[in-house]
């Protein structure tokens, strides 16, 4: 199970925490959440410090929110390590 909330919300950025696991069905939940966020034109950080398992799906769907320039911020040193990002 995952779920997503929004944390802050402005007119320039959006903050969602994310919690669970990034797999299955979740994946494309969390993908029509982050395209909702980026339809609007502003800045979204991910926050990821409730989020325990990505699967291959999620792995890609983060590749392509990282191209799209999504921040992605407090993730556990597994979850940094997978994605790349700095701890």
């Amino acid at each position: 199970m995952m779920r997503i909330s929004v944390v802050q919300s402005s007119s320039q950025a959006v903050t969602l925490r994310v919690e669970g696991e990034v797999k299955g069905r979740w994946v494309a939940e969390l993908g029509r959440a982050c395209d909702e966020a980026l339809s609007r034109d502003i800045r979204l950080d991910l926050d990821l410090a409730g989020v325990s398992f990505i699967d291959i799906e999620g792995m890609n769907l983060f590749r392509v929110l990282m191209d799209r320039q999504v921040v992605f911020t407090n993730p556990c040193p597994f979850i940094a390590e997978q994605l790349g990002v700095p701890k």
